[in-house]
């Protein structure tokens, strides 16, 4: 499976004695506790494969990729709870957010396999359409031609699901980092990635018990050139055009926090401010000409941010 870089930068306040890092879920997750928690960090690890081998559009045993081919399976408590997440995400974003998208992503453009950049009238023809998904608490049926893809939020979840295992095991202090998505269990300080470059666009640190963190962006992801990106709007059938990177910072889960970065990312600006206003989120979004808007309610979940930009 191709491999996705970080699109955060993460470093831990205070530093952590144990930090591990493990291939996972298409990308590197890692773990950092203090020390003498290694146990803690192992069933963390544990509960990111179990949402891996159950929710990829990659894997041939797991549910998704199984629905994508079998057309009608039945379906796990979990993947019943994703998809049920997914509804609700189609809902909140009047339509931004599709999970059947994959027909695009997984379907025409191939990501994460043998890229390729399909033409227009492929594009079209793909079968795109929230209706296209039926499900219940046991079973799981796709109309002809539709693909599922829970990319647009499956980071997240697997975030969600390692924190609940770091709880349950009774850590007080920890983060896990996976691709665009961090948790911190406690304080932590964190960099946010300059989508331009390979630095750093922003540093804050947190405060609250837990804090979540997600970024999508089209810098990491595409075929040929930006322009061919893997956020794309399920309306439109296009990649997105206006941002190249959109966070969230807020205390909800990341599978929200990862959605809605998804949703935004491939939303009109007008409308995706709109969106991202009625949020219990903040957040920095990152134009493709450059400029950065950041909501006036960052100090809400950071002490401090090193950055002087436009407020929203």
């Amino acid at each position: 499976m191709k491999l996705f870089l970080l699109l955060l930068v993460f470093l831990a306040l205070p530093l952590f004695a144990e930090e591990r890092t493990q291939v996972m879920m298409g990308t590197f997750a890692t773990v950092s506790l203090p020390d003498g928690n290694g146990n803690c960090a192992d069933r963390a690890f544990e509960a990111m494969r179990e949402v891996d081998s159950t929710l990829s559009s990659y894997d041939p045993h797991a549910e998704i990729y199984r629905l994508n081919h079998e057309r009608n399976i039945a379906i796990s408590a979990m993947t019943f709870d994703a998809l049920n997440k997914a509804k609700k995400y189609y809902a909140q974003s009047n339509g931004y957010f599709d999970v059947t998208v994959g027909s695009l992503t997984r379907g025409a453009y191939r990501f994460g396999e043998a890229e390729r950049v399909p033409d227009v009238q492929e594009k079209l023809k793909a079968a795109v359409g929230f209706s296209l998904l039926e499900f219940n608490a046991t079973h799981a049926a796709l109309k002809p031609g539709a693909m599922v893809d829970l990319g647009g939020f499956g980071k997240g979840y697997g975030i969600d699901r390692a924190a609940e295992a770091l709880r349950h095991c009774g850590a007080e202090r920890a983060t896990v980092a996976l691709s665009g998505d961090i948790r911190c269990l406690g304080e932590c300080r964190l960099a946010v990635q300059d989508p331009f470059s390979e630095g750093a666009l922003m540093t804050f640190e947190t405060f609250h018990a837990e804090t979540g963190i997600s970024t999508s962006g089209n810098y990491r992801r595409y075929v040929g050139d930006k322009s061919e990106n893997h956020l794309i709007d399920p309306k439109t059938r296009t990649s997105e055009k206006a941002f190249a990177s959109v966070t969230l910072i807020g205390t909800c889960s990341n599978s929200d926090l990862d959605a809605w970065t998804t949703a935004a990312s491939v939303m009109p600006p007008e409308e995706a401010f709109a969106f991202l206003k009625q949020l219990p989120v903040a957040y920095v979004v990152v134009f493709n000409d450059g400029k950065i808007v950041q909501s006036a309610n960052l100090s809400h979940y950071t002490n401090k941010t090193e950055a002087g930009h436009e407020n929203d």
